[in-house]
């Protein structure tokens, strides 16, 4: 898939795989693989970032993987978010789709929705939200939202 499919057709908190097409160089590449792995990865969708025109600049339309986080002894340090423009060449995969009843746990700024995360159920999502405060948090389980728009798509 291309990027800009990806953004119009991947739902946030779906896992997707980004690819330059080239083999991965041996283990012994070091730099070469540093540069390898820097366009080949996977993370969790989490923002989708609408096109912006200012008087000065263009920003094109985009979306952000969440490639995980990085700590020890339960405190996250380190959290890695890629961006991507719809213009990027590189080649996109949905490898798996957040699971029908699972909830997503979202914020929203400027009109745009994030993804703070992504739990099996109502109760580990209320839990994890007990636990990790945002201002403006709401909860939405996946497939309500989709299975609504689709009836009202059939009835019209």
């Amino acid at each position: 898939m291309s990027a800009p499919s990806i953004y119009a057709r991947a739902p946030l908190g779906a896992l997707v795989r980004y690819s330059d097409g080239q083999p991965m160089p041996p283990e012994r590449h070091r730099k070469k693989l540093a540069a390898w792995k820097s366009s080949n990865g996977s993370g969790r969708l989490v923002r989708k970032t609408h096109a912006a025109v200012r008087p000065t600049y263009t920003h094109p339309a985009g979306f952000t993987l969440h490639e995980g986080n990085f700590g020890s002894d339960g405190v996250i340090v380190l959290v890695v978010h890629k961006s991507f423009s719809v213009t990027s060449t590189l080649t996109f995969e949905i490898v798996e789709e957040p699971a029908p009843g699972s909830v997503r746990i979202l914020t929203s700024f400027q009109g745009e929705d994030e993804l703070r995360h992504l739990a099996p159920d109502m109760v580990a999502a209320e839990d994890w939200l007990s636990r990790n405060h945002y201002t403006g948090a709401r909860l939405e389980v996946v497939g309500e939202h989709e299975a609504s728009a689709e009836t009202l798509g059939q009835a019209a």
